[in-house]
């Protein structure tokens, strides 16, 4: 070996060094406060164990992410006035519960727009969920990925639900936002409108008679023990959004920004993958559970997408025509 090839290569080596001892400078000994609606024993636990592993492994040990399940750290909305106030550092928790802030995000709530998962991945990752993500920075929060909650489906106590009149008079819980109650006032479900942290006890005491939410969540949230009838309608696909105090995230370094995007895009991949192999195996737990399921035909979601399009109309001028049309030319392109 040459001795010029001797220097240039101790000289590449002294920086790559230096640059490694650049990095872990800047990295410092942090805890993040992790919060999330379901309990441990749920998809959102085990992806915010997962993220949790993966920023450990990446930071040595040093970003040290400790997760709180079960609303311990309150609703959605509470969570996200605490990361605005920068009094708590990250979450994930449901779009739905973001339209107060931004407005255009209520557009995921409508109901009937994707086919599959495929799909939404496509629209969520892409071009479409990154502007809305955006739209967050100003409103003191930091959108980073989007994981899955999955298709909604409905329960009750009252009767089986196969077609739109069977909801008629019944006591619905559903998200706190305005399409949800107007998709199901219009379908004529009494819309009550509750936080996901209060809706075991108000099944079980009556307050009201169902819900929706994917059938995961309803498994691992154990509704069947205060609801008998489950009714597959795959109304609206509902995503959940890992997000982060913004106050926070401004004063953390490059460094460890990246180590927390790439650990968080590492979770989605996991969360995604863990939901969809756990939503048969879940939908066969509830049935064993003593749950009475009904598989609503085509015919009768194509009804319900009739009763509720001046709904979609309504809100499409209010969240953004633009908006919407944008979302409908990435579901288009998805699907091509």
């Amino acid at each position: 070996m040459s001795k010029l090839l001797k220097i240039v290569m101790a000289a590449a080596t002294l920086t790559m060094v230096s640059a490694g001892a650049h990095a872990a400078d800047d990295v410092k000994a942090r805890n993040i406060r992790f919060g999330y609606g379901l309990n441990e024993d749920s998809v959102q636990g085990r992806a915010a164990r997962y993220f949790a592993d993966e920023l450990a492994k990446a930071s040595d040990g040093k970003l040290k992410m400790m997760t709180f399940g079960g609303a311990s750290l309150g609703s959605d909305s509470q969570m996200q006035s605490a990361l605005q106030g920068g009094a708590q550092e990250m979450m994930v928790g449901s779009t739905a519960t973001l339209v107060g802030i931004v407005k255009e995000y209520g557009v995921f709530d409508f109901p009937f727009l994707f086919n599959n998962e495929k799909e939404a991945d496509a629209v969520l990752d892409g071009d479409f969920g990154t502007k809305l993500m955006k739209k967050l920075d100003e409103k003191g929060l930091v959108g980073i990925v989007y994981w899955e909650n999955g298709f909604r489906n409905l329960t009750n106590n009252s009767h089986p639900v196969a077609k739109v009149e069977d909801l008629s008079g019944i006591k619905l819980r559903v998200m706190q936002n305005q399409v949800a109650l107007d998709v199901f006032q219009t379908m004529g479900a009494n819309a009550v409108p509750m936080a996901f942290s209060e809706l075991f006890s108000a099944l079980e005491t009556g307050v009201v008679d169902g819900q929706e939410n994917p059938v995961n969540t309803i498994e691992s949230s154990k509704f069947y023990e205060v609801q008998k009838y489950l009714s597959l309608t795959k109304h609206v696909y509902s995503p959940w959004i890992v997000m982060a105090s913004k106050k926070w995230w401004d004063g953390l370094s490059s460094t460890e920004q990246g180590m927390i995007e790439k650990a968080a895009v590492a979770s989605r991949d996991f969360e995604r993958k863990d939901n969809r192999a756990g939503t048969a195996k879940a939908l066969d737990a509830l049935k064993a559970d003593g749950m009475q399921v009904t598989v609503v035909s085509d015919a009768e979601l194509d009804r319900m997408r009739e009763v509720v399009k001046p709904v979609i109309e309504k809100f499409s001028k209010q969240y953004g025509e633009e908006t919407s049309n944008e979302l409908m030319a990435a579901i288009k392109a998805a699907r091509n």
